[in-house]
């Protein structure tokens, strides 16, 4: 895998990640709690360590299938 194809799997993941963690912890916040807040610092913190972790698999499982 380059670097280049592994940077947009990267630039795709962690977008959807942060909208998806965002709008999770927004529901949870509202239905638990009857606040309705996001908490941004979970969202951005797992939408990195996600955009991360996730193409890096990705690779190790194109090499065990190589």
């Amino acid at each position: 895998m380059s670097t280049k194809s592994f940077l947009a799997d990267m630039a795709i993941t962690i977008p959807v990640t942060f909208v998806v963690a965002a709008i999770v912890t927004y529901l949870y916040s509202l239905i638990v709690h009857g606040a309705a807040a996001v908490n941004w610092d979970t969202a951005f913190h797992l939408a990195f360590i996600v955009g991360i972790v996730l193409p890096v698999t990705r690779i190790g499982e194109r090499r065990k299938d190589a």
